[in-house]
């Protein structure tokens, strides 16, 4: 995503109501893009998957398909399918990571168990 696309993410994910266009709009702050560019913004983002809009009443809301836990874990899981050896790169994901990050996967991993469906 571009970083355009990115900010509405941000903002949409932050509006669980959803948005219209022009409160994503006012909600990116300076410089102000002109509404068609968020407009424009918008439809690419909902081509791709990531935003549904709702036709129901004057103006359309916007809303992300998907929340950004999701979206993130979608692209760790995109990212590593890419990987010839997928456990170096694990391995050197688990490296780059904070201690309490480090401690939170090892409690998940230890509740997930051997053997549990993914």
């Amino acid at each position: 995503m571009g970083e355009l696309e990115k900010a509405v993410m941000a903002v949409l994910w932050d509006a669980p109501d959803g948005a219209t266009a022009q409160e994503v709009r006012a909600a990116l702050g300076e410089p102000v893009p002109a509404v068609t560019t968020v407009l424009t913004v918008l439809t690419r983002l909902g081509k791709k998957g990531m935003v549904r809009r709702d036709d129901r009443g004057k103006a359309h809301t916007y809303f992300a398909a998907r929340s950004r836990e999701e979206f993130l874990s979608g692209l760790m899981a995109d990212a590593l399918g890419q990987a010839d050896d997928r456990g170096a790169v694990l391995a050197r994901f688990i490296g780059s990571m904070a201690a309490d990050d480090a401690d939170a996967l090892r409690r998940l991993v230890r509740r997930r168990g051997p053997g549990s469906p993914p």
